[in-house]
């Protein structure tokens, strides 16, 4: 079977995709079982953003993230020229890398250096022409959708998802509003760092939806770690 990862990365490099906060993930698995979607497995992933040290592709609205799950990928992300409001769009490009830690090597001789890590646990699914990627992040579980607009669109009713709980920021961005409210020490979003926190994260969901600022106030957190 063709890899549905490279499937969506369409002729022009379009990646079209949305995000959803989803506090249980069994029924949602059951509910694609039920429609007929091809599981694909579930994967740990590392994730590394390389940026230059004074992190040139950060204010260029750009990521180059290093990528080591089942197999090691290198990818660009950039935004497309004409933006979209209902969807998150990028252009990408991605190459599959013979070894994690050479391609880390060689970025750093670049000048790409690590800035920030994050992990998670992703199941991934087949659905028609859409890819259906459940998303276990150290702060919450989160469904991804991505290919056509119309592909994604049919998914939704199916899945009875509300359109206006879609999320189209990336997991870095929702970690940064984390970050900043609740001031978290740490920059790298892993299990690690996250294990002990207790956060509801409903709290924090109106600052994800589109058109939402975040919330500017305090949440309470309580840290049970020794």
């Amino acid at each position: 079977m063709r890899n549905m990862e490279e499937t969506h990365q369409m002729d022009n490099h379009l990646e079209t995709e949305v995000k959803f906060y989803i506090e249980e993930m069994g029924p949602l698995r059951e509910r694609l079982f039920k429609l007929g979607a091809i599981h694909q497995g579930r994967v740990f992933e590392k994730n590394l953003r390389l940026d230059t040290l004074d992190q040139k592709l950060l204010k260029q609205n750009a990521l180059l993230r290093l990528r080591q799950a089942d197999k090691a990928t290198l990818t660009f992300k950039s935004k497309p020229p004409i933006e979209d409001t209902q969807f998150k769009t990028l252009t990408e490009y991605e190459v599959e890398v013979s070894g994690f830690e050479s391609m880390k090597t060689i970025l750093e001789a670049l000048d790409f250096h690590p800035i920030q890590t994050y992990e998670k646990w992703r199941e991934t699914f087949v659905m028609g022409d859409t890819l259906v990627l459940m998303d276990a992040m150290p702060y919450g579980n989160f469904l991804e959708l991505e290919g056509t607009k119309a592909g994604i669109l049919d998914l939704v009713e199916e899945l009875g998802l509300d359109w206006n709980r879609r999320i189209l920021l990336n997991y870095l961005a929702m970690f940064e509003i984390l970050k900043k409210t609740l001031n978290l020490p740490f920059e790298d979003v892993t299990f690690s760092h996250f294990s002990g926190l207790q956060i509801d994260l409903t709290n924090f969901l109106p600052g994800f939806y589109p058109g939402d600022q975040a919330r500017s106030s305090s949440f309470p957190v309580h840290d049970s770690r020794p």
